[in-house]
């Protein structure tokens, strides 16, 4: 009978064991979760602080009960202390028992980390501070919520996708907000300057306070029950401040015992293994193979910890089914603005340290016959030698998202700009113009 060991259960976890189990229903399974719940989709914290979410409860996709039906041996609420790979044992405990909760072994035959990412969170003085939250799990999502019911100010700190997000909806219902970045630019990482701009320029329009290109130095806490948060260039206060500056890995019980990047995310191969036999990770833990720079890359992204997760079941008795990578394809909706991207922007490109041309096409998504029709900025982002495709971003007022698995696939399948210029795109009036945009900026690339 061999015995499986997962350590941590939102996405990669749930489906490392939901696919384990189907691939083996007569092994052992152990699933370790510090928290209460599992499957949580943090993405739609925004959304629920917002109003936008039916009922927070389907937030999850699974649950403890679920995977307990599936086979599961489950620990709730529970604490992995150590790993020994090499005696093939872990050591838990569980986190409600108090202080006489002894501690307990497991033996096990495989072992699965998926114990996903920690919230970065900086040594800034005061940043302990309980006007200080953070945006990641159920419980933070719980927090945020209860004081957006009453606070009528807030300063959010990181402009990445989360922060991005919830900096929208506190400004649309109604909350004074202030968004601090050290970068110049909002979703800077995501996005290069044409479309950078326009997302500045909404946030303006709604009254966002962008507090950008400054650094957080101190949180300090003030006698009316709010924060003040100081920059190097001037000092904010609000009654909550939302910490969402990144994502590290989670990995601290493996660390020395696996080969690791510098940031502590366990390094995989094809087939999700570690470098010690019989170690498996996957989701905010792990490596990504980032098809644009063909290297190890960490992109914490649900999307990639699915199919990573999924492999784990496929894998974990011999290598089966080869990762295919990643390409980090997202999207984001900020007031009337939609905003996709797959791949390497220039910027993202600079610092891996490579060289991309850039080309940038502004055009109207449909004909202008048609009652109504809107602009597309589309930023096409290709190697100047092999002229292959390595990134693409839009941004519009119309739906553009569906330009991104475009994009997606044509770096997944190596294309160059000239073979994406040729690809046998649809036409429809209420759709598109007879070329499409992503052909369109394909062809102006292709003429360079």
């Amino acid at each position: 009978m061999t015995t499986v060991a997962v350590i941590g259960c939102t996405h990669a976890g749930t489906f490392a064991a939901t696919s384990i189990l189907a691939e083996h229903p007569d092994w052992t399974v152990h699933v370790f979760e510090r928290n209460g719940t599992l499957s949580f989709l943090s993405c739609g914290i925004a959304l629920w602080v917002g109003d936008h979410v039916s009922d927070p409860k389907k937030m999850f996709y699974s649950s403890p009960e679920a995977l307990a039906q599936a086979g599961a041996t489950m620990h709730m609420r529970t604490d992995v202390t150590s790993v020994d790979l090499a005696a093939k044992t872990l050591t838990y405990r569980p986190l409600d028992g108090g202080d006489e909760a002894g501690e307990e072994t497991l033996t096990f035959d495989k072992l699965v980390v998926t114990t996903g990412s920690r919230p970065v969170i900086p040594p800034i003085p005061g940043i302990d501070s309980p006007h200080v939250l953070l945006c990641k799990n159920w419980d933070h999502a719980i927090a945020i919520k209860e004081k957006a019911k009453t606070a009528k100010s807030a300063v959010v700190i990181g402009s990445g996708y989360i922060g991005a997000e919830i900096a929208e909806q506190f400004s649309l219902t109604g909350v004074t907000t202030t968004l601090v970045d050290g970068l110049d630019r909002p979703l800077a990482n995501n996005f290069d300057k044409a479309i950078t701009d326009q997302v500045a320029a909404a946030f303006e329009e709604h009254g966002v306070t962008l507090a950008l290109g400054q650094k957080v130095v101190e949180f300090r806490d003030n006698p009316d029950d709010t924060v003040t948060v100081i920059t190097e260039k001037g000092e904010y206060t609000a009654e909550m401040a939302i910490l969402a500056v990144g994502f590290l890995p989670n990995t601290d019980l493996l660390k020395g015992k696996v080969d690791m990047l510098p940031n502590g995310a366990i390094i995989v191969d094809d087939y999700m293994q570690a470098s010690v036999p019989d170690v498996y990770a996957a989701g905010d833990s792990a490596t990504v193979f980032y098809n644009p720079t063909g290297k190890h890359d960490y992109i914490p992204l649900a999307t990639n910890a699915v199919r990573q997760g999924l492999l784990v079941g496929r894998n974990i008795e011999k290598p089966t089914v080869k990762y295919m990578g990643t390409q980090a394809t997202s999207a984001v909706q900020l007031y009337d603005l939609s905003l996709a991207a797959s791949g390497l922007t220039k910027a993202g490109a600079e610092r891996r340290g490579l060289t991309v041309r850039e080309t940038e096409l502004v055009d109207d998504y449909r004909p202008d016959f048609m009652l109504t029709t809107t602009p597309v900025t589309s930023i096409l982002t290709w190697d100047p030698e092999t002229r292959q495709v390595k990134g693409g971003q839009f941004c519009s007022k119309a739906d553009i998202s569906g330009a991104a698995n475009v994009i997606s696939m044509a770096i997944q399948a190596g294309f160059t700009v000239d073979q994406l210029a040729n690809v046998d795109f649809l036409f429809q009036p209420n759709f598109d113009k007879p070329v499409y945009y992503v052909g369109a900026v394909a062809m102006k690339a292709a003429a360079e």
